[in-house]
């Protein structure tokens, strides 16, 4: 769980630094990342999608590359962040400042919910993924992509040295914010990955969670259900 000032006010002041940084921090992996996600959206064949966390708009750029004809909708709550990506790449895309926690939408508003790199940030992570439920419609679809943790013994002490110690530095360097990245080697480590965070979105309400690890751990997209009308 995480202060929501501190994110909002540390994302504001990277938000023009934001995209550059995460592909030269990932080396271009997280691009790869989002493709995969954006895949799956394609799947599951959402006429509607609410991507939550949007922040600069690459999740919801790569959907929309995808799936031209889906009615998508991008919200967060760091304005500084919306402004990037109507700018930069969703010029035509409904954006929404608002808080997850607190969504202006109707209840089963939507066939899918995607978030990339967000839930971490958010206040209450229970509190967020039932506002995710509420405003899915029966049967439709949550879509998670976050860091988590390397299960290979020899990859996560090696990955922990990089988050707690390289990340930080390499990334004041490019955006004179080091704070901002030392706050996210932490909260990587606090949340909860893999199976923990597939029993998290049980107890939250979803059904049938799955959770598939990417480069070697390092990220991991998650995939669950609101459970159907009976």
């Amino acid at each position: 769980m995480q202060d929501p000032v501190f994110v909002q006010n540390a994302f504001a002041k990277i938000a023009r630094r934001y995209v550059i940084t995460n592909h030269a921090l990932s080396l271009g992996t997280d691009i790869l990342w989002r493709r995969k996600v954006a895949r799956l959206v394609t799947e599951l064949q959402p006429a509607t999608v609410l991507d939550l966390a949007t922040g600069s708009g690459d999740l919801a750029a790569a959907i929309l590359k995808a799936n031209p004809a889906i009615q998508l909708t991008g919200a967060d709550f760091c304005a500084p962040m919306l402004a990037h990506a109507r700018d930069r790449q969703l010029p035509g895309t409904p954006l929404i400042v608002a808080d997850a926690l607190h969504l202006p939408f109707a209840d089963r508003s939507f066939d899918c919910v995607t978030v990339a790199f967000g839930l971490r940030n958010m206040a209450s992570w229970p509190n967020a993924l039932k506002s995710m439920l509420r405003v899915l419609k029966p049967g439709g679809h949550l879509v998670i992509l976050d860091f988590s943790l390397p299960t290979l013994p020899l990859v996560r002490p090696l990955y922990a040295a990089y988050l707690n110690h390289a990340l930080p530095r390499i990334a004041g360097l490019l955006t004179g914010q080091q704070h901002a990245y030392q706050y996210l080697a932490g909260s990587i480590q606090q949340f909860p990955s893999g199976p923990a965070m597939c029993q998290l979105l049980s107890s939250c309400g979803f059904t049938q969670p799955s959770a598939t690890p990417l480069s070697l751990g390092i990220a991991s997209v998650y995939h669950a259900s609101r459970p159907p009308l009976s």
